[in-house]
C-alpha cells in the first residue's frame, strides 16, 4: 500500500488573477479542494514546503492528510493536477481531490522493472514503453508502485500488461494487450549494412565516370588527329 504524508494549508477567500499575483509574491501557492458531493474549498499552500514535498513522493498516488488551518479533521486527499510555471521553476496551482474511505477511485501507479535482461547481456536493448499502469481500487488498497521482473527477457521477448498480476482487490484498467517493454536486437548491424550500401552507391558512381572517360578518350583522339 502507498503511504501517507500531511501538508498545511489555509482557507483563500479571494479569488481572481490579482489575488493569485499576490498570494504568489507572498510565497504561497492557490489550491482548490474538491471531491464527490462535496464543495469545493479554495486553499492556499506554502510555495517551498509543496515543492519538496512532492519532489519526495509519487504524487499521482500518495494519499496527503491536507490540514486546514481552521479544522479540526485533516482530509484525505490525491492530487490530480499540479499546473507548473512555463518559464521558471515554481508551482502556479494545485488541485486537490478529497477521497472518501472504502470507495474505489482511479490512480496512475509507477512501474518499476527490475533486473537486468538475458537478452540485455547478449548486447540487446530493453525498451521500457510503459512508466505507469492505471488501476482502480480502495485508497487503501493503492499500491505504492508495480514491480516487473524483466531478468528472464531474451533477445525478442516483451511482456504485456495482460501478464502482471495484482494485488487481491487492484483492478487493472490498462489495456493487457500493450506491451510493456521489450528486448529489441541491437542496432549497430542495420547501421553498418546501411554504410555499406551507401559506399557501394557511391562506388558505382565513380566506376561509370571512369567508364565514360575511357569511353569519350577515342573519340577525342580521332579529333586531334584530324587537327
Amino acid at each position: 500500500m502507498t503511504g501517507k504524508t500531511a501538508l498545511r494549508a489555509k482557507r483563500r477567500y479571494e479569488s481572481g488573477k490579482g489575488a493569485a499575483r499576490k498570494i504568489r509574491s507572498a510565497g504561497q501557492v492557490p489550491a482548490i479542494l474538491y471531491g464527490k458531493d462535496q464543495e469545493s474549498i479554495p486553499l492556499t499552500i506554502d510555495a517551498r514546503e509543496a515543492l519538496r514535498l512532492f519532489h519526495s513522493i509519487s504524487v499521482e498516488n500518495t494519499i496527503i492528510n491536507v490540514q486546514i488551518d481552521e479544522d479540526k479533521e485533516e482530509m484525505e486527499t490525491l492530487v490530480r493536477e499540479i499546473q507548473m510555471h512555463p518559464f521558471r521553476p515554481g508551482i502556479v496551482h494545485v488541485d486537490f481531490f478529497c477521497i472518501e474511505r472504502g470507495v474505489a477511485l482511479e490512480v496512475e501507479i509507477p512501474v518499476n522493472y527490475v533486473g537486468t535482461p538475458h537478452g540485455v547481456r547478449e548486447g540487446g536493448i530493453l525498451e521500457i514503453i510503459l512508466h505507469e499502469f492505471r488501476v482502480k481500487c480502495t485508497p487503501s488498497k493503492i499500491p505504492k508502485s508495480i514491480e516487473i521482473d524483466v531478468i528472464r527477457l531474451d533477445i525478442g521477448d516483451s511482456i504485456h500488461v495482460g501478464e502482471i498480476k495484482m494485488e487481491e482487490d487492484v483492478e487493472l484498467l490498462t489495456d493487457p494487450e500493450q506491451t510493456a517493454c521489450i528486448v529489441s536486437a541491437p542496432r549497430i548491424e542495420e547501421e553498418e549494412e546501411v554504410v555499406e550500401e551507401e559506399f557501394d552507391e557511391e562506388m558505382d558512381g565513380e566506376v561509370s565516370d571512369v567508364e565514360t572517360d575511357d569511353e569519350a578518350s577515342p573519340g577525342d583522339a580521332e579529333t586531334d588527329d584530324e587537327s
